[in-house]
This record gives C-alpha cells, structure tokens and sequence, in this order.
C-alpha cells in the first residue's frame, strides 16, 4: 500500500509536468503570434476526396527558372514558440539578402496535428499554404488530393539562378549537400511506396536511453546495449532497490515499431497489404514485456499516467533507474536542483539493441513538405526556401541550441559554434541538451522510419494500444492461455487497421 501511495502521487506530480511542459519538444506559445485556429474537432482529421485529386507530377521547371525581378510572396506553417520564431526570423533576414523579391510569412499553427488538420480544411479550397510541417502521416494524409509536390525534379536540377548579391545557385541538391544529410533522415521523405520524394528533413529527434550515472557508479551497474542485458540489469536494480520500478518507457509504439525494426519483422507496408504487425515474431516480444511488467521491471506512459521522465527525475522513496524518452526532452530528464546542486547526475546512451552491430533507432522530429499551387514561381521560392534552411549548416547549429532537436546534417557537428559552445560543453547538468545531441549524432547510421500511407497513424496507435492492454492484463483476463489472449488481442488490433 506504501508504495501504491507513493506511485500515486508520483503521477500527480508527473501529470503537472506534462501540463507545463510538452514532453520533448518546442510548446507552442500561441499568444505570443497570430495563428490560424483550426476548423475541426481536435483530433478529427477532416476528410479529403481522393476525386478531386490529380496524377500526381513532377514539378515542371519554368523557361527561364527562377524569376529574381518578379516579387512572390511564399506562405509557412509551423509550430514554432516565440524562442524558436527568433531564430528563423534572423535566417528569414538573411535569406533574403540573396533573394529581396521573395517575402517569407510564417505562422505557428498550434501544434503539429493542428498545422494537419488546419492544411487538410484548406487544400478542397485551394488555400493551403506554400510550405509546411509535416509528419509522414501528414504527408500520405494531403496525398489522397494529390496536393503534395513531388521534390525530385527540383532535387535534381541543374538550372542555375543568379542571387542578389551576384553569386550563383544551382536550383537542385549538390552532391556534396546530398551527402551531407544524415541519410535515415532523409529518407523519411520518400517512404511513401512509389520512391518520390516528398519532404526534407528540418530537425529531427530519436529516443535514448536515460540513466542515473551517480546510482550505476554507487552500485557498479553497466549500461546496457542489448534487451538481453536489460532483463539481467533490471532484475538487480530491483534486488538493490524493492520499491523502485527501474525501467520507464514513454512511448508504448515506438517500442512496438522498434522491435519490429529491431528483429527484422514485419510491422507496415506502405503498399499491398499495409498491416503485418500480427506475426509470431512479435507476439513472442510483447509476451516478454508482460513478463517484465508483472515483475515490476517497467512501466510505460500510458500505465504511469504521466511521461515517465517524473518517475525518472523525482528523489522520492519511488522511483525508477532508467526512462527512455525522446532525445529532444532532455530537459525534462534532469532533476530539480536541490540547496543549488542537482541530486543525481544523468547519463545518456543509445537504447538497448537486438544486434549492437545492427542498430536500429526511430526518426522522429519535423520534416517540411511544399503544397502544390498553381503558380511554378511560388513554388521555385519555396524550394529555395527549405533548401536555405536544410542544408545551411549555420542555421541547424543555431536552431538544434535553441530548440534541442538534433541537426539533419553531418557537419553540423564540426560546426565551430556548435562543438565549442554546445557539444563540448555536453554533461548531464547543464548542458543535458548538448550531451543528447551528441548521442544522436554518434549513431547517424541507426535511424529508421516506417513506411507511411493513409491509415499509417491508426496502426501506430493501435499497435501500442495492444502493448498497453497485453502487458497490463490480470491474470483474470487472460485465464489459461497467455498465447491464445496475446493472439486474440493481435487480432482485435488488426480489425481495428482494416475498420
């Protein structure tokens, strides 16, 4: 009962947190900017007509390419609070020193599935904006109007245009600036089953793995780097500590998808049949996450109540070792300081893998997409836009400091400010942020993403539904055969993709 209280009034203090914080990345400050407010029921994506939708196109150069003398206005939908706004406002500047006849206009739209919905009332009207946020969900979403344009022309273009300031640009991406990006980010953006390109990566976050470094010195505990060393850890923690829960995981469908990704099983397809998650693969990994939360080993968000970073960082007599969370939360994965000293330094390393050699970690974090218009000028702008921002190494380096999402380029990390002002001075202190950063920059070659199509988000949504509900289930639910209610609940989660 002692500890049941204790855990209680953990979720409390972890449900404050989850409202003055918003997990892991920027909390947008809508009354700080003019925001465009959604006509839909939050959470109620409005419906788009694949009927009014075209074949979809490459993008048609224009005779001439980019028209400098010609003023164009570009339009930008985004989440960015008043911090991060800052930051692109000075690149706007700059930007527009090579380009004065584009005018930039950017509006944070609440949240991201706010800048979704929001696109998704306006492309039946034709008022979508130039350039915006998006998730692959988003993209696959205005795809069934066919309202995405396709970057692969505009990639591969050698058309050249002559900027304010006398230089020249090549329209399209250099080789040089092709193998800059880190490639599991940039492959997000063709992931949609035909092998267009449909979006660049922006900023991008992963999940790590947190840990108490000061309780692993104490004890002389290893960090783990396989689930394997996992089991055998947590099984200690608990043995060294009763009433601690070692484990959070915040997110119950990125571990679902990164087991998948992980084992080598199949989880989505972005074409044919789109859900294979029920397989024996993955009811065998899901019953072994039972195995571990009926021993008390782990909890996850949905079954603290709370991200689980509050069980991380609390001192109370209940508490847990290690919480895997998003790299962008770093912040919320320190503890408070006490009498001017923070109780406990943080450690951060890669999450446990199936094969170390072989790692696989999810991508996450924004990417930007240009809608379709009627006029090839504005979409040259737009194109020129993001091309700016993604493959500046200036503007990632700021914009990572500022906003703790990890750069989409390789040389970000030579980057003179950046190494010296922020990954040198990486700790588990103060400098949390840059410490995570570098743990994603060190596995540039382990990042993944699933395929995307309509109906991709369900299946998310449902595979970590099913992890919540099996892991979690009585003994009176699941009578006489674990197998048989796993395989039941495989399938009930199954229905649900195909309803």
């Amino acid at each position: 009962m002692k500890k049941l209280i204790a855990v209680l009034l953990l979720v409390a203090m972890a449900l404050t947190l989850v409202l003055t914080s918003c997990g892991g990345g920027e909390m947008p400050t809508t009354a700080e900017t003019t925001t465009n407010a959604p006509t839909t029921t939050k959470g109620q994506v409005p419906d788009l007509d694949p009927d009014d939708a075209v074949d979809i196109e490459d993008f048609t150069m224009p005779e001439g390419g980019f028209d400098t003398t010609k003023p164009v206005t570009i339009t930008f939908y985004h989440t960015m609070g008043a911090n991060l706004r800052e930051v692109l406002d000075r690149y706007v500047v700059e930007f527009n020193k090579l380009y004065p006849n584009i005018t930039v206009k950017h509006e944070q739209v609440g949240g991201y599935d706010d800048v979704r919905d929001q696109i998704s009332t306006e492309i039946p009207a034709g008022l979508q904006p130039n350039i915006a946020y998006c998730y692959p969900d988003h993209v696959a979403l205005y795809n069934i109007a066919k309202a995405v344009q396709t970057l692969d022309t505009l990639i591969g273009s050698t058309v050249t245009v002559t900027r304010a300031d006398g230089t020249t640009e090549t329209i399209g991406l250099t080789e040089a600036q092709l193998n800059d990006f880190i490639p599991g980010y940039y492959e997000e953006g063709k992931q949609f089953g035909d092998n267009k390109m449909y979006s660049l990566p922006f900023s991008k976050s992963t999940e790590v793995l947190y840990y108490n470094k000061t309780f692993f010195e104490k004890h002389n505990l290893q960090v783990p780097t396989t689930w394997d060393e996992m089991e055998a850890l947590m099984k200690k923690i608990i043995e060294i500590d009763p009433m601690c829960i070692p484990l959070g995981y915040d997110s119950e469908s990125n571990w679902f998808i990164t087991m998948c990704e992980q084992l080598g099983s199949d989880y989505t397809s972005a074409t044919g049949e789109h859900f294979l998650f029920d397989n024996e693969t993955n009811r065998n990994f899901v019953k072994r996450f039972r195995e571990w939360y009926q021993n008390g080993y782990v909890t996850t968000q949905e079954l603290f109540g709370a991200y689980t970073s509050g069980l991380f960082v609390t001192t109370d007599e209940i508490n847990s070792y290690m919480s895997i969370g998003s790299s962008a939360g770093s912040t919320h994965q320190r503890p408070a300081k006490i009498n001017g000293e923070y109780p406990f330094e943080v450690g951060i390393a890669p999450i446990p893998q199936i094969d170390p050699s072989n790692p696989k970690v999810i991508s996450q974090g924004p990417s930007v997409t240009i809608l379709k218009d009627d006029n090839p000028q504005e979409v040259l702008a737009s194109w020129l836009f993001i091309k700016y921002l993604t493959t500046s190494t200036d503007f990632q380096a700021e914009f990572s400091m500022a906003s703790g999402y990890v750069p989409v380029l390789k040389s970000v990390g030579e980057h003179p400010v950046y190494k010296a002002e922020f990954l040198d001075k990486a700790n588990g202190g103060e400098y949390i942020a840059a410490l995570s950063a570098k743990i994603c920059l060190e596995q540039t070659d382990a990042y993944y993403t699933s395929p995307a199509f309509n109906g991709s988000s369900k299946a998310r949504s449902q595979v970590g539904a099913l992890l919540s509900a099996v892991i979690s289930a009585s003994a009176e639910d699941i009578g006489s055969d674990v197998d048989a209610y796993i395989k039941k609940q495989f399938e009930k989660a199954l229905q649900e993709c195909r309803s």
